[in-house]
């Protein structure tokens, strides 16, 4: 049974940091396309930040340069580093693991992150 348990979010003021992390039981994490989602109230869910199991990431073109996924296989963990945040920033975030072409991947319960004017 696959479980993602993330944590991290919380409140904080424009300009601040977060850091979410997302930690991962019964699935081989190593092997596995890991990704950060955000939804906000009103709008359909969309990718953040995604990290192959080579290392590679891609990043959605709005938190280029503020946002940094990153992983360590030896804690079956995700991290995603939220520097310079934005009121737009705002909403529930998702860690995804393991998404192929023909599955979608397992989701985490999601984590509130809410930035202040």
């Amino acid at each position: 049974q696959v479980q993602l348990v993330e944590s991290g979010g919380g409140l904080v003021q424009a300009g601040g940091s977060l850091r979410l992390s997302c930690v991962a039981s019964g699935i081989i994490f190593r092997f596995s396309i890991v990704g950060w989602y955000r939804q906000a109230p009103g709008k359909q869910r969309e990718l953040v930040a995604r990290i192959t199991s080579g290392g590679s990431t891609n990043y959605k073109d709005s938190v280029k340069g503020r946002f940094t996924i990153s992983r360590d296989n030896a804690k079956n963990t995700v991290y995603l580093q939220m520097n310079s945040l934005k009121p737009e920033d705002t909403a529930v975030y998702y860690c995804n693991v393991g998404a192929t072409i023909t599955f979608t991947g397992y989701w985490g319960q999601g984590t509130q992150v809410t930035v202040s004017s």
